[in-house]
């Protein structure tokens, strides 16, 4: 994008046969009254003595009318803490100008759309067999960037704005209370202001992530529809280019990721809220540098607006040292490598046997994943968060442990409530957790199935005595108790 703030920039200049063009238009009916340069001295030709022709002289009309209407709506945006339709429209215009590499966004043809619905459908068989969670996917699209970006704009909604709106109350608390009302214009002018900012900021790297993903699901969060399983031809082209590694493989290899992803989400309802509340958590906590902001809003002259885009642009994120955001960048971390930990192990016991370059494959996304691309550090400079899963080597080593001591279902069953996932200390010694909590489980068994004898009223046996009825066991259910919280 150009580094002209908001993205307004001169166009073009005028044709030199531009009276010709005015002719041309119905509307004009060719020169107006008000001389060569039109009313407001616009154009070739204006009175130097205008102030609007020494500002404007080389803008089309058209063109500075639409850069007012733009200008104008940022003023007057009363909305959320960021202007999403900003965001869409600058995230649309990155896609359109290309990626870094030179790629070009473009439409998926026929041909490509059935290679990605293929290779998405044979992943989620191969995936029935390492899984006991059955196929999440109730359809399967092939996207362009451009298309991407629409689908995943409400997310990313949901993971900016706890942040956004904070930036935007700090806006009036840096000022004192005495001047806060005789400021009131002044603030309100700067949350829209502000509110535009991170709207340009977040559809510019949204734009440049597009060039990217490879999927609906490459951040370990759930980005698009439910239930829509997605990939991108141009960009898993890209992501295989330098692999040597055959275009099919590649291609199916992410479809893997991208069903695994699918079937976690759809059969573990409350995971996606889990991990969106774990992100809002940790915004919470994130304090605004108040002296940065504070010589932005004391120097805020609004004739350069560009004063905001370069204070986002800085960063104004300090995460408060104290116990509460420890743990709530612990469980969201945790979290986090779980995800793509268990994703990791399930599409390598799929992929192993019948794709030759499993490995490589395996080892090139681990590091993507651990690394993050440029997109990822301009979120991470704006929310002050980097979603990447730290621990995911470790959460995948304690998955595969799972499924050798407990089985497919054993392992998946651990889905079934967040209490029951490891924690950051399992992922530090994942044998003792998978005794642990085979243990355990066995213990909670044994308990239900005698709970279930004493309820069931049949009379015992003769010459046994009758079980006592379980209410009057207050010693064992003290035990009990005890056993469940070891």
């Amino acid at each position: 994008m150009s580094d002209t703030p908001f993205g307004f920039g001169l166009p073009p200049e005028e044709p030199e046969n531009g009276d010709e063009g005015k002719k041309k238009d119905p509307t004009e009916g060719g020169q107006s009254a008000g001389g060569p340069g039109g009313p407001f001295g616009f154009g070739p030709g204006a009175g130097g003595d205008n102030p609007f022709a020494a500002m404007f002289g080389s803008m089309n009309p058209n063109d500075l009318g639409a850069a007012f209407q733009q200008l104008g709506q940022m003023l007057s945006y009363e909305g959320g803490p960021v202007n999403w339709d900003m965001a869409k429209q600058i995230a649309r215009q990155t896609v359109s100008q290309g990626a870094p590499d030179g790629t070009q966004d473009a439409s998926v043809g026929p041909s490509e759309r059935t290679a990605v619905d293929e290779a998405l459908r044979l992943a989620d068989l191969w995936l029935d067999g390492v899984t006991s969670m059955p196929s999440g996917s109730v359809s399967t699209v092939a996207w362009s960037r451009a298309e991407w970006v629409e689908a995943s704009l409400p997310a990313w909604q949901q993971l900016v704005d706890p942040v956004a709106e904070r930036v935007g109350l700090a806006m009036g608390d840096v000022l004192p209370e005495e001047m806060q009302a005789m400021a009131g214009p002044l603030i309100g002018m700067m949350r829209s202001m502000g509110g535009a900012m991170f709207g340009q900021q977040i559809g510019q790297a949204v734009g440049v992530l597009a060039g990217e993903v490879v999927g609906s699901t490459d951040i370990g969060l759930p980005l698009g529809p439910a239930g829509k399983a997605a990939l991108l031809p141009l960009n898993v082209e890209k992501f295989g280019k330098d692999l040597s590694v055959p275009q099919d493989e590649v291609r199916l290899y992410l479809a893997l990721r991208e069903a695994a992803h699918q079937r976690l989400f759809a059969h573990v309802p409350w995971l996606r809220s889990h991990l969106f509340g774990a992100v809002e958590a940790y915004a919470r906590g994130i304090k605004v540098d108040t002296s940065k902001l504070e010589d932005v809003v004391g120097q805020f002259d609004p004739s350069q607006p560009e004063q905001l885009q370069d204070a986002l642009q800085q960063g104004m994120f300090q995460p408060e040292d104290t116990p509460g955001q420890k743990a709530s960048l612990a469980r969201l971390e945790t979290a986090l490598a779980l995800v793509e930990g268990w994703v990791d192990a399930v599409v390598h016991e799929a992929a192993k046997s019948r794709l030759t370059s499993a490995d490589a494959l395996r080892e090139t996304m681990r590091r993507r994943r651990a690394t993050g691309g440029p997109a990822e550090q301009t979120f991470a400079t704006l929310i002050g968060l980097q979603l990447r899963p730290r621990r995911l080597r470790d959460a995948s080593r304690l998955w595969a442990s799972l499924t050798d001591a407990r089985g497919l279902e054993g392992r998946d069953a651990l889905w079934s409530h967040p209490d029951m996932l490891p924690t950051a200390h399992d992922l530090d010694d994942p044998d003792g957790f998978v005794h642990h909590e085979q243990a355990d489980f066995s213990e909670l068994d044994k308990m239900l199935g005698e709970a279930a004898k004493g309820r069931s009223g049949k009379p015992a046996p003769e010459g046994e005595p009758k079980p006592k009825p379980v209410e009057d066991k207050g010693d064992g259910e003290d035990e009990g108790k005890d056993g469940r919280d070891q």
